[in-house]
């Protein structure tokens, strides 16, 4: 009915006019380019780089509660000394894993943190400096630096050494300054180069019987403290997803209600 009594009305100048030169308009086009291209050829060298490592492939699941249990479970009894999760709290870990925190803290803690402190290393960084040449990075934020299939490869690509000073190296990070903390659960694996001198184009072999668990028990457990570290990047992760979808079906229906408020103000032009 308001449509009905309005009147119509000369058309300001502003509206009659371009509202954008032809070369802005083509500036405006050749910006856009650049910008989505640009991020774009990055991701395609980096995602190039870590093809020719020939990366193996690990799937992640943060609604697969078991399974991140148990990588907490190993992360913080093999890495949690040298590697902080110094943006972590015991309590949102284990609320998001559905773990009791009196359970957390009589199995997992080993110091005298409280449910709510970060999740800190138990090594100092002067000591970290003096035994391993550098401090051991926080790792908190390692699921999003690294795809998870890089970390899973690095993780099980350790292999003996007695050259190295911690008697191990790693084939996609030669020379790496970390000891293979997994050995117990692992075992010895050699590395055949069949002559080359190259160790990283040698192949692992996986000596059986020498470590905790079979190679199968192994690959396992590693995609477990994989899909922990993934999550704990981001512990939103599904909530952010899910609440994605519903800010796309809202603005789906703001941008009807837009288009056909934006017809009835056309009506007073026409």
């Amino acid at each position: 009915f308001y449509t009905r009594a309005e009147r119509a009305s000369e058309p300001p100048e502003r509206v009659t006019d371009r509202w954008i030169s032809i070369p802005q308009f083509i500036g405006s086009i050749l910006l856009l380019i650049v910008l989505v291209m640009l991020p774009l050829m990055l991701v395609a060298a980096n995602a190039e780089a870590a093809g020719n490592l020939n990366l193996k492939h690990v799937e992640t699941d943060f609604g697969d509660k078991n399974s991140l249990q148990r990588g907490f479970k190993y992360y913080m009894n093999y890495c949690i000394s040298c590697h902080a999760l110094g943006y972590a709290r015991y309590e949102r870990t284990a609320d998001d894993l559905d773990i009791p925190h009196d359970l957390v803290l009589e199995n997992l803690v080993f110091d005298d943190s409280l449910i709510g402190d970060l999740m800190e290393n138990a090594i100092s960084e002067e000591d970290a400096q003096n035994w391993f040449g550098a401090a051991p990075p926080d790792l908190t934020l390692a699921g999003r630096v690294h795809t998870a299939n890089w970390l899973y490869t690095y993780l099980k690509s350790f292999y003996n050494d007695p050259i190295r000073p911690l008697g191990a190296n790693n084939k996609i990070f030669p020379n790496v300054g970390m000891p293979n903390v997994l050995h117990e659960l692992q075992g010895n694996v050699s590395c055949y180069d069949h002559g080359t001198g190259d160790p990283a184009q040698c192949e692992l072999q996986h000596i059986e019987g020498t470590g905790l668990m079979s190679e199968e028990e192994f690959d396992t457990a590693i995609a477990d403290l994989v899909n922990f570290l993934y999550y704990i990047g981001e512990p939103i992760r599904d909530q952010r997803q899910n609440i994605g979808i519903w800010v796309l079906v809202f603005l789906g229906v703001l941008y009807i209600l837009t288009a056909l408020m934006g017809r009835e103000f056309l009506k007073d032009y026409h």
